[in-house]
């Protein structure tokens, strides 16, 4: 038995904040984001809206999708590098709004990997007969926890959230989740992280004056260590199925950065055009991204019924992983 996605979701904030808005916040141009990125707008969140707030709205566009009565969930995972509050999980908060009491919910904390950890637990819990409807979402408002004095790193994050719901497929049918890998090599923690507001570095004036409490990152070296991991994990995963990569008929990647993707097409000798690419219009959307471009590509027709779709991501921990589904 393979699990499948039933229905997506996905929410995202009213409010668009262009390259040439940035403009005029930072020492920055249209033109530098553009190039080193591809990203030439993003979503940004109102300060009355908590990444609990999005989640939930995915998550309902998920059930309205799926034809699937809020009744019949039975377990919430909610990937974030974004929570609410530190205590509770985010998907505790998610819970009352989604009107699913009762029931177990959870955050995983795998940064931009997180919605493909959250996948890959619950298509254990599916594909074991444990339980048959299970939401999956991933949502973030990393304006919230980028540093806006740091250039390099506040042009790229986006607000958003995507969800799927998960559910038992039919015995003799191929559609579904084939299989997963995920890694994580937390020595290389520091290529990308939070400095301060955990039990290392309490938040104290000093941390919030110093500007601890964005994140950093090591663009240069995380590229290359990006690029080689995703690479290989997908053929890690490939050659475990017995698919070929030019059998795969849509590549989803977590949205990092146009060049990591053009990098990765490359490598896996997948042709540009097949792969979905959403940066341009939301950023860098950790969690969400890869939800955020499934459903886009879902939406306008690309991916069909039958076609086998990779997902591959890569983020802070360091976390990466690779999934192939048969739509």
């Amino acid at each position: 038995m393979r699990s499948v996605i039933k229905g997506l979701g996905v929410a995202v904030p009213p409010s668009v904040l262009t390259n040439q808005d940035l403009e005029k916040m930072l020492d920055t141009t249209d033109e530098w984001i553009t190039q080193r990125t591809g990203i030439k707008t993003r979503y940004k969140a109102p300060p009355d809206v908590a990444t609990s707030d999005l989640g939930a709205e995915a998550c309902r566009r998920a059930l309205e999708d799926a034809g699937v009565e809020k009744e019949k969930v039975e377990m919430l995972i909610c990937a974030t590098a974004s929570p609410d509050t530190p205590l509770p999980s985010t998907a505790c908060w998610m819970q009352p709004k989604l009107g699913i009491p009762g029931v177990p919910v959870f955050d995983v904390s795998a940064a931009c990997s997180g919605f493909l950890y959250g996948l890959t637990v619950a298509d254990q819990f599916v594909k074991t007969g444990a339980y048959d409807n299970v939401l999956v979402v991933g949502a973030e408002i990393l304006s919230r926890i980028a540093n806006w004095n740091d250039r390099s790193t506040c042009v790229l994050v986006g607000d958003g959230a995507g969800a799927v719901l998960l559910g038992r497929g039919e015995g003799s049918s191929t559609r579904g989740i084939w299989g997963s890998k995920l890694h994580a090599d937390g020595t290389f923690a520091k290529f990308l992280w939070t400095p301060a507001g955990g039990t290392v570095k309490p938040a104290t004036h000093e941390t919030v004056e110093q500007g601890l409490h964005g994140f950093t990152m090591r663009g240069n070296e995380l590229f290359k260590v990006a690029v080689r991991h995703m690479t290989s994990v997908v053929f890690e995963l490939l050659e475990e199925l017995g698919v070929g990569s030019e059998e795969i008929d849509w590549v989803v990647p977590h949205q990092a950065n146009v060049r990591i993707l053009q990098s990765l097409a490359k490598r896996l000798k997948v042709p540009w055009e097949r792969v979905v690419v959403t940066i341009e219009h939301y950023g860098n959307t950790s969690a969400a991204s890869i939800p955020l471009s499934l459903h886009e590509a879902v939406e306008d027709g690309r991916i069909k019924r039958g076609q086998k779709v990779l997902f591959v991501s890569f983020g802070g921990g360091l976390t990466w992983g690779a999934s192939l589904v048969e739509w």
